[in-house]
């Protein structure tokens, strides 16, 4: 009995042990299964590399999420550069006073986009701190459209500096400066290329169709 029970002793551990061993090892692809989904669930996402603001790179579908009334003032303003070049272009006639009221409206324009920059510095929430570096790019705008006016005898280079001035005024709107609304940009854009080629063709016309003034000599 004692030999017995000595055997029972020493056998009963090891049944145990094997037992046990052997759950763990039934259960181990599923711990490990479990194990490895909260580590997937666990893991970050990667995020999307930033996003580059350049002269180039932004969403022109944004355009259509403008506000209607941007939208139509916008367009309408464009008239006041088409038209001139348009006239000139069907009449094959170059008449220099709708070539100085093309430039005086191109020189505000540029100096009203420098002083929406400078309201748009103003407010508290705005992501444009009003300070020197945003303040002083607010000016420049306009103070190449003063330099646009008093050359304006000279319509070649008076539509250069006023070209170059809605040129830096859309520089300064879609990469220097802290952005407007992305459909702002994608107008802004659209409403700089239709201006730059309306003056543009004004100079061409300049140079290929004889002059002709409206209100007589």
């Amino acid at each position: 009995m004692g030999r017995t029970s000595s055997k029972n002793l020493d056998i009963t551990p090891y049944r145990e042990w094997s037992f046990s061993q052997l759950d763990l090892f039934d259960q181990a692809p599923i711990l490990r299964t479990i194990h490895g989904a909260v580590r997937l669930k666990k893991r970050p996402k990667p995020e999307p590399p930033p996003r580059e603001l350049d002269l180039l790179r932004y969403d022109m579908k944004d355009l259509w999420k403008s506000p209607k009334p941007a939208l139509y003032l916008g367009a309408a303003g464009l008239i006041p550069f088409v038209f001139p070049t348009v006239l000139m272009a069907v009449t094959e006639t170059y008449y220099p006073q709708l070539a100085y009221a093309q430039l005086a409206y191109a020189a505000s324009i540029i100096s009203f986009l420098g002083g929406a920059r400078w309201g748009f510095a103003l407010p508290e929430s705005s992501p444009a701190k009003p300070d020197w570096i945003n303040l002083a790019n607010s000016v420049v705008p306009s103070l190449l459209a003063f330099v646009t006016m008093l050359m304006s005898d000279s319509i070649v280079p008076a539509t250069t500096m006023v070209t170059m001035g809605l040129g830096i005024s859309l520089h300064y709107d879609l990469s220097l400066l802290p952005t407007y609304p992305s459909w702002f940009k994608a107008l802004r854009a659209i409403l700089t290329i239709v201006a730059f080629f309306s003056l543009l063709g004004t100079l061409i016309m300049n140079g290929v169709y004889p002059e002709k003034c409206i209100y007589g000599d």
